[in-house]
């Protein structure tokens, strides 16, 4: 059978369109009805598009070594908007290796998500239209993985941010969530900003080289990612002249896309607004911010990564960003409170490993995006697994403090070792699927010629096996702090069993050949252990676990005792570096001073000042016109007889003139 006689691969738009007509029926037909059937309605909707979704990758990557680079498809496209002859903006559906994975990765942990919400949001007032907009999510990001062109995954990326702030302001009546939605909101659309010129600036100068081409370009448009990523077509864009600085429209290009990316994915120093989207339910954290949305600058830069390659410094800067968010936050997430936010934090850590690894490729060689993309694909399994085991453990004891819980490993059994599976796949321990995709990472860093990369990237390994660990210990270890926690219960079964199925996943995800199958051409994939690699990072994770063990397993005053001993590090780790404090600074004493406030006065006396006036003088004219309606026959006829003789008087005195 030939990819092209593939049934599901010629329909691969239904995959994204049962989720969206679920959220259109969901919304506007049943939720007014039945709130009890509108869960009912999404997941099953969503569950369809991960069947789906599996059967195109089955059918697809066939699950089998193949023989050379698999072949790009577009197996359906339509034009959505003509701007002049050779400028198309069409919508579709790319299949790819890349984007296949992400169709499966978003559909599977979105089912789970899903039918574990039936549970954890019951009762709540907005049911109905939680799932809606969850459906809304799924559609968006599945549009945004198989985007065919830039305009369409922008688009789409759009709608993400949407979906997002309405489920982070789900409890629109809590102050903290609804701050969060906002920062959420305000941070990624300054981040936008930047994705959206690069599209103008890509745009332009890669219609320019088109229109050069002629018909060779065939009937690929501009913005398309397979007439960006020609070769002939990558020459032509790095040779143009500097538009800005000395860089090239496809250098700055790059940066601004990756601006974009840095956004929606949390680096550094855009990552500000990933802790407080933890004020959303727990399902949406799994989902939205620990296994898909997140992810999505990630694929961002993996989709673009020809133009980054031949753009002057472009994957430099994706490489140093990237080290040094792992880093950041790893170290930050050590000392955070809130399971929750830890979980947050070393989220924004495995992104950095994943940005990390695509800017290995700085060297020529495309190791690290297959590296990259095998880490996204387990990364979701296990941290929306951590995620919903925190949701468990949420609904059992009511806080996420790890410091008012504790013992929770007898009442909640099932919750306690699948949180203990996902601890150790993340921390990189064998034969669980961390291992192998971070181990990937590190060996592009190692053998793509960062050694200092590799260092940190080690370290991170530590630290990520440390405060994993940490929280571990804290809440399932020891006896319980706080009465509540004492009366904690295991999660039902509509919790656990998506838990269970993500954690099978977490297990067996590194025994996938997803780096074979992603590959560019060129790329030196891996195969076996790389025990350059695999020794010191399971080392270093066991020294984390240890670490862990002798601060928190035992007596906690060493914890105390550790803490009071790094006194200002420990206090600015806490206070995560006072980062959104410095923001918050910059907002209100600059930007509202000298920016906003001028703007606001010009708003307030000029612009509004003018509709005032006008407003003013119509009102002194009409009063003036009232004044003279008085309703008198005999005023009338008085003003009438002034009007004649002073006509007749202006017409005497123009004869005597004359």
């Amino acid at each position: 059978m030939s990819y092209a006689a593939s049934a599901i691969v010629q329909h691969a738009w239904v995959i994204p369109a049962l989720p969206l007509l679920s959220f259109l029926a969901v919304g506007l037909l049943v939720r007014p009805f039945s709130t009890r059937w509108a869960g009912g309605v999404a997941a099953a909707s969503v569950a369809l598009s991960a069947a789906l979704s599996w059967w195109l990758a089955f059918d697809y990557l066939q699950f089998a070594s193949p023989p050379g680079p698999l072949p790009t498809l577009l197996p359906w496209q339509t034009e959505w908007l003509r701007f002049q002859e050779g400028l198309r903006i069409d919508a579709g559906t790319l299949l790819d290796p890349a984007s296949v994975l992400l169709v499966v990765v978003v559909t599977t942990v979105s089912a789970l998500v899903h039918l574990y919400s039936l549970a954890y949001m019951d009762g709540e007032a907005g049911y109905g239209r939680y799932f809606a907009i969850l459906n809304l999510f799924t559609f968006s990001m599945l549009g945004l993985v198989l985007a065919p062109n830039l305009v369409q995954m922008f688009v789409c990326w759009e709608l993400v941010g949407a979906s997002s702030f309405f489920l982070i302001g789900f409890w629109f009546d809590r102050p903290a969530a609804v701050a969060a939605s906002k920062k959420a909101f305000v941070v990624t659309r300054f981040a936008d900003l930047g994705f959206l010129v690069a599209i103008l600036l890509l745009g332009h100068a890669a219609f320019d080289v088109r229109q050069q081409l002629g018909a060779a370009a065939g009937d690929l448009q501009a913005l398309d990612f397979a007439f960006l990523g020609r070769s002939d077509v990558l020459a032509a864009l790095a040779s143009q002249a500097p538009v800005l600085g000395g860089m090239t429209a496809l250098t700055l290009g790059c940066l601004l896309l990756f601006m974009g990316g840095a956004g929606k994915s949390a680096m550094f120093p855009l990552h500000i607004w990933l802790p407080d989207a933890m004020e959303g339910p727990t399902p949406v954290s799994a989902l939205i911010h620990a296994a898909t949305m997140v992810v999505a600058g990630v694929y961002l830069v993996a989709r673009a990564l020809p133009l980054f390659a031949a753009a002057d410094g472009a994957l430099t800067v994706v490489l140093l960003v990237g080290t040094f968010t792992a880093l950041f936050a790893a170290a930050i997430a050590c000392t955070q409170d809130d399971l929750k936010r830890v979980l947050a934090f070393s989220t924004l850590s495995q992104l950095g490993y994943m940005m990390l690894a695509l800017g290995t490729c700085d060297g020529g060689d495309p190791t690290g995006h297959s590296a990259a993309l095998f880490h996204l694909f387990t990364h979701a399994f296990f941290k929306a697994l951590l995620f919903l085991g925190a949701g468990a453990v949420l609904h059992a004891a009511h806080t996420g403090d790890v410091w008012h819980l504790g013992g929770l490993r007898k009442p909640m059994p099932l919750t306690h070792a699948l949180f203990l599976l996902a601890t150790l796949a993340i921390a990189g321990i064998w034969p669980l699927s961390g291992f192998f995709s971070k181990d990937e990472i590190l060996a592009a860093a190692l053998h793509g010629g960062h050694p200092l990369v590799f260092t940190v990237g080690l370290g991170v390994a530590g630290l990520t096996a440390f405060y994993m660990a940490r929280v571990y210990l804290l809440t399932f270890w020891g006896q319980p702090r706080r009465e509540a926690t004492a009366h904690a219960h295991e999660a039902p079964l509509t919790m656990v069993l998506p838990m269970g199925a993500l954690a099978v996943l977490a297990a067996v995800a590194g025994f996938v050949p997803v780096s074979r199958w992603v590959a560019l051409p060129g790329a030196a994939v891996h195969t076996g252990i790389d025990w350059a690699v695999a020794v010191p990072t399971t080392v270093v994770a066991l020294v984390g676990f240890a670490a862990a063990g002798w601060l928190y397993a035992g007596d906690l005053g060493r914890s105390e005792a550790a803490a009071a001993r790094l006194g200002r590090l420990y206090r600015a780790l806490r206070h995560k570096f006072w980062i959104d404090e410095v923001y918050l600074w910059v907002t209100r004493k600059l930007i509202f001073r000298l920016v906003a406030a001028p703007i606001a006065w010009f708003d307030r006396m000029v612009v509004d000042g003018s509709m005032h006036g006008v407003g003013v003088l119509t009102r002194l004219a009409g009063a003036g016109v009232q004044a003279a309606q008085t309703g008198q026959a005999q005023a009338y006829a008085a003003w009438a007889l002034t009007g004649v003789a002073l006509v007749v008087g202006l017409l005497w005195a123009a004869a005597r003139a004359g």
